[in-house]
């Protein structure tokens, strides 16, 4: 008696339908990480663009500041009495020698901006890590600890907020005396107090979604919450405050050298570049030494903003929509008003 036979079973939404893997592959969009969704975004974004090269020409230039000197010639604390300055005493402008002109005591302009970008950004940088990591640690324990943690951390950073900056930190550079490491300290003091604002808000939106709820059901501690379910949720508003917090520390380091209370002259810094262009009548005599100061400073403060902003833009799109939307209702109610 023959055996009967058994057909194979055939899967037929194996062969006629593509699988999910291949369609994300079509289409090019599920399969990207979130980091290619923002690069795309960026990239597609012309202020963007232009301001991160204006940042990476700056950093570069800093980073070869001795090898520029070098090529140059000049010393940036360098004088040259007679090529620099005029028979009279008055510093030369620009010329073959002097790319962007001497200053007052004959020493070459250009070289000086490239090495006071190089402090700028190093103070810049130093100070911006460091207010983010007080402020996140500060804020994150407040918004997640709540109660008289959070009361006390609180009233610290309003009593920060409310201090008068300026006075402040000269009566603190008066007492401890100017040095890189004071104007880094004064710059952290009045800069961590808005992070920690803004991720202590962060933090009490977070605290109360499902996965910090599951974690704490199966164990696990406040500072490994804090650490492991909160801290990476709060990457983005992170990101976004430093990107606009380094310009901050270059304008505030330029207005402490610029008033005697940051890093001493020799060194060269824009603020101390522009204090001397300020003495007597020296703007109005050598108008070079204040106008290509003050636009390295205006350029680089202006892309930091611009690229923040459009990193903002690109990390919650969003908040881009929301606003838009808002523009437009707006405008339709004026319309009807009118």
């Amino acid at each position: 008696m023959p055996e009967p036979t058994v057909d194979a079973p055939t899967d037929t939404t194996l062969d006629n339908q593509p699988s999910v893997s291949a369609a994300s592959a079509r289409t090019g969009v599920a399969a990207r990480s979130p980091f290619q969704l923002v690069w795309s975004r960026l990239r597609h974004d012309p202020t963007a663009m232009v301001s991160a090269v204006v940042i990476v020409l700056v950093i570069v230039a800093a980073i070869s500041a001795p090898l520029i000197s070098g090529l140059v010639g000049h010393g940036p604390d360098e004088q040259f009495r007679k090529e620099g300055l005029t028979p009279s005493g008055l510093p030369t402008g620009p010329n073959d020698q002097f790319l962007l002109g001497a200053d007052n005591l004959g020493r070459d302009l250009f070289v000086r901006l490239i090495y006071g970008a190089q402090l700028s950004l190093i103070v810049a940088f130093v100070a911006t890590v460091g207010a983010l990591g007080i402020g996140t640690l500060v804020g994150m324990t407040a918004g997640f600890m709540r109660g008289k943690v959070d009361t006390v951390l609180t009233w610290f950073m309003d009593t920060t907020l409310s201090l008068p900056q300026l006075l402040f930190a000269i009566s603190l550079v008066s007492l401890v005396g100017p040095s890189f490491g004071t104007t880094v300290v004064v710059i952290i003091l009045f800069s961590w107090a808005p992070i920690a604002r803004v991720v202590r808000g962060q933090t009490l939106s977070i605290r109360e979604k499902e996965f910090v709820e599951a974690a704490r059901s199966l164990g696990a501690s406040n500072w490994r919450i804090m650490r492991v379910d909160v801290l990476p949720n709060l990457v983005v508003p992170i990101l976004v405050y430093g990107t606009l917090l380094i310009p901050q520390a270059i304008v505030f380091e330029a207005t402490l050298s610029f008033l005697g209370l940051g890093v001493l002259p020799p060194t060269a810094t824009w603020g101390n570049m522009l204090a001397a262009a300020s003495t007597g009548s020296m703007y109005t005599i050598a108008w070079w030494m204040l106008v290509f100061p003050s636009a390295a400073l205006l350029c680089v403060t202006l892309a930091f903003n611009l690229l923040g902003d459009s990193v903002r833009d690109a990390l919650d799109p969003r908040q881009t929509l929301f606003a838009k939307k808002r523009r437009v209702t707006k405008l339709k109610k004026k319309e009807i008003a009118e």
